[in-house]
């Protein structure tokens, strides 16, 4: 079958993509989306999240069809389109400022989150910021510096020009 959909603002067909197939797959193996990360295949990691109509959800649990004329954004597409090849985000900045990058698997779940949480909520209080990341597994910290990573997003965005 072929899909039809708009991927961090860009239309995208894939063809001969077979019923079974994620979301995950296509994006990372047809698309050459590899920022979306494949760790546990069961929704529980966070790894792969994207937004899929503007919602968070685990790509890996999204069949590639269901993404039929949808708009998915990927973790690739959260950084503003300014044609500068190496401008970041917010919360991809600060992620890299505070050191909450360490082996790199989890981020690109937590990256998604972090930004839907403060998209949601700009002044968010530790237990909100725990809360919108306990989807997110990191095996590599103790959250400190992914705690600290969303707190300076958040002062990053609440400075940032409208």
């Amino acid at each position: 079958m072929r899909i039809t959909t708009t991927v961090n603002g860009d239309r995208q067909d894939v063809d001969d993509v077979w019923e079974g197939e994620s979301l995950l797959y296509v994006l990372r193996e047809r698309m050459g989306l590899p920022g979306s990360k494949n760790a546990c295949e069961q929704g529980e990691c966070g790894s792969c999240t994207v937004y899929l109509d503007g919602t968070p959800v685990c790509a890996c649990l999204v069949a590639a069809g269901q993404a039929q004329g949808r708009d998915v954004v990927t973790v690739e597409g959260l950084a503003p389109d300014t044609g500068q090849h190496d401008d970041l985000h917010p919360v991809q900045q600060a992620f890299l400022e505070c050191g909450a990058v360490q082996c790199g698997f989890c981020t690109p779940g937590l990256l998604v989150a972090s930004h839907d949480l403060l998209r949601r909520n700009p002044h968010p209080s530790d237990p909100e910021i725990r809360e919108a990341l306990a989807g997110n597994l990191c095996r590599c910290t103790g959250y400190e510096k992914i705690l600290d990573a969303v707190r300076v997003a958040a002062d990053k965005l609440d400075g940032a020009p409208a």
